[in-house]
This record gives structure tokens, C-alpha cells and sequence, in this order.
């Protein structure tokens, strides 16, 4: 019994001594290797910022007069869209057609009463150097020539009035865009210089924003900007900043003008304008950055391929970058996805930079 139990002990002792010398292996060999994706800390030049509310008007936007007084027989109805030169809508003109053919009529009068009293001046010209015919006959007939001269440029000058009021009996688009209100009906009576409809130019689009005189020697035209919506994000262009501020509010206008992107006219948004000079810094995709409640950190990646825990403090942003200030220089190489669960010092293997890569599951 005894030598039963010794031989157990042995047993015992042995597989104590494997399952301890297991753990000290584990234990000396580390977490395995983490695949991760990296980026590059950058050494560039960035501007602190300040963000001012704006809104997203049409550089094009105005309510359509009509020019002649008359009924409207049509207008264009409300989310049409014209271009540049389009009617938008109509006014009754048969008053204008009679007043035409009365003009036309007028014009071809007056030229057979010249072409007869062109006659009389030949043949009183002869009599008078006849002497059969008194000068003076000649001379009222000359004068009565010229005054009908006259009266025929007049009648030619109200005929292209007549015509440019029929012109004017369609109201066209000055700009292109899309009709957003009927100001008048079918039917109405337009008066001279009322408005028919609204048209707004939806393409051509800008933002209109109020920006502390404090920024305006930080401005160029023609800098690119940010932009923040609600629900999306662009890129604008300084278009104008408009050097007039108010002395109560201390405030300018800027312009900013918007490309392609669909943003809906009076949308609220958010403009960065630069607040100081550009200043070289160290930055990092946003993506390295570790939030935690006491600290923010980065991991970086050694020569040796293992992850150095970095505590940061962050600075200015620009898009997908963010100054750092810490033990991370230009060139370095910091891990932007995979460092959730990172160690410190735990070796990494590189799947690939940036969104180039697919993280490890």
C-alpha cells in the first residue's frame, strides 16, 4: 500500500511540474501577435479654427415682374423647372395684335401720301423753272414732303413699341431654375412691375455666414473650407468676405460657394473658418486616436514589431487628421485599427495601412 501510494505522489509531482513549467512558457512567450492596420504620423502645417453658423442660399433668387399691365392667360406652376429665356407665363395680348395692324396700316399711309407728294415736288420743281408755278407752291410742297418724312419715322418708331410690348406679353426667366411660388393666377391682372412668380436658381448655390471680424486677416478668397449640415459634410470655397463688418455685433459676411452635392436651400450649417496662422505640428489619422475617461493614447508600432502605448494630447483637427503633442514624431508609424485591444508591448503584425486594409476578425 505504501509503495501504491508513493508511486501516485510521483504521478502527482510530475504533472504539477509540466502544468507549471506550461505556464511559465506561456507566460515568457506573451499574447500572440495582433494583426493591425497602420498610418504614418505627419509633420504639416495646420490652423486652430472656429466654426460659425450659416445658411445655404440660391445666388440666384428673385419674384418676376411683369413689364405691361394686362390679364394673365398662363403661368407657369409652382416646382417647374426653366431655363434662362423660358416663359413663365402669359398675358392676354390681343389688344397689342389690333394695335399692330393699326401701326402697319399707319406706315404704309403715310408712304403713298409720299410717294404722291414726292410727284407733286417733281412737277411743281418744273413749273417753277418754267415759271408757270409760283415758288411758294413749291416750297409748301417740299414742307409738307418733310413733316410726312417725319410722320413715317414716328409711325415706324410706335410700330417697334407695339412690338416690344408684345415681347414683353411673355414673361421669361432671367436665370435658369425652378418656380418655388405663383404670385398671381390664371386669370389675374398683372400690373406693370408687379410680380407674377418666385424663381429660385437650385443649382447655383452658396453659403451666407456671419464670422467674427477677429478671422478676417486668416481669410483668402479662394481657400478651401469646411462645411457641416445635418446629416452631411462638404467642402466649399470662399467666394467672398465681404470687408463691411457691424459695429454692434463685431460681425462680417463670408460667402462660401458649394459644389454639386444636393443641399436643400435655407438648411442650417456650420462653416471652420482658420482663427490664427498656420503652425507646423505633428498630426495622425483620428482613427489612432484611444479615448478613454483619464487618457487619450495611441499605440505605435517599434522597429522590434511590437505596440508602444503613447499617451497624447490632442490639438487642432483638419478632416481626417488631429495634431498630437507627445512621444510621436513625423514618420512614425501608429495603429489605426486593431488597438482596442492591444497590450503594451505585444507584438503586431501589419495587415495593411490605412483603409487599404481589412481589420483581423
Amino acid at each position: 500500500m505504501k509503495t501504491s501510494n508513493s508511486k501516485s505522489n510521483v504521478v502527482a509531482s510530475v504533472l504539477a511540474g509540466l502544468v507549471l513549467a506550461s505556464a511559465v512558457v506561456a507566460q515568457d512567450e506573451g499574447p500572440p501577435p495582433a494583426a493591425v492596420q497602420v498610418g504614418f504620423a505627419l509633420e504639416q502645417e495646420m490652423s486652430p479654427e472656429v466654426w460659425v453658423p450659416g445658411t445655404v442660399v440660391s445666388r440666384n433668387q428673385a419674384a418676376i415682374a411683369a413689364e405691361i399691365a394686362g390679364q394673365l392667360t398662363w403661368v407657369a406652376e409652382v416646382g417647374d423647372v426653366v431655363k434662362k429665356g423660358d416663359v413663365v407665363a402669359r398675358i392676354n395680348d390681343q389688344s397689342l395684335q389690333l394695335q399692330l395692324k393699326n401701326d402697319e396700316a399707319t406706315i404704309k399711309r403715310h408712304e403713298a401720301n409720299l410717294q404722291y407728294l414726292e410727284q407733286q415736288v417733281s412737277r411743281l420743281e418744273r413749273l417753277t423753272e418754267q415759271q408757270v408755278a409760283p415758288a411758294n407752291d413749291l416750297e409748301e410742297a417740299v414742307s409738307q414732303r418733310e413733316t410726312l418724312v417725319q410722320e413715317i419715322v414716328q409711325a415706324k418708331v410706335a410700330l417697334e413699341q407695339t412690338r416690344y410690348q408684345l415681347s414683353r406679353t411673355r414673361v421669361t426667366a432671367p436665370f435658369p431654375g425652378r418656380v418655388v411660388e405663383r404670385l398671381q393666377q390664371p386669370g389675374g391682372y398683372a400690373s406693370v412691375g408687379g410680380p407674377v412668380v418666385r424663381l429660385v436658381d437650385t443649382e447655383n448655390i452658396e453659403v451666407r455666414a456671419q464670422a467674427p471680424l477677429s478671422v478676417e486677416g486668416y481669410l483668402e478668397e479662394g481657400m478651401r473650407l469646411k462645411v457641416k449640415g445635418r446629416d452631411q459634410e462638404a467642402k466649399g470655397t470662399l467666394r467672398a468676405a465681404i470687408p463691411v463688418g457691424d459695429q454692434r455685433s463685431r460681425m462680417f459676411e463670408v460667402r462660401v460657394a458649394l459644389g454639386d452635392e444636393p443641399w436643400i436651400i435655407g438648411s442650417a450649417v456650420r462653416v471652420a473658418l482658420p482663427s490664427a496662422s498656420p503652425q507646423p505640428v505633428v498630426a495622425v489619422p483620428r482613427d489612432a486616436l484611444i479615448l478613454r475617461s483619464d487618457s487619450i493614447y495611441v499605440f505605435k508600432v517599434t522597429a522590434e514589431g511590437t505596440a508602444e502605448k503613447v499617451t497624447v494630447e490632442t490639438g487642432i483637427g483638419h478632416n481626417s487628421l488631429i495634431e498630437v503633442k507627445g512621444n510621436v514624431g513625423a514618420g512614425d508609424q501608429v495603429v489605426v485599427r486593431g488597438g482596442e485591444r492591444l497590450q503594451p508591448g505585444q507584438s503586431v503584425t501589419i495587415a495593411g495601412n490605412g483603409e487599404e486594409a481589412q481589420p483581423s476578425s
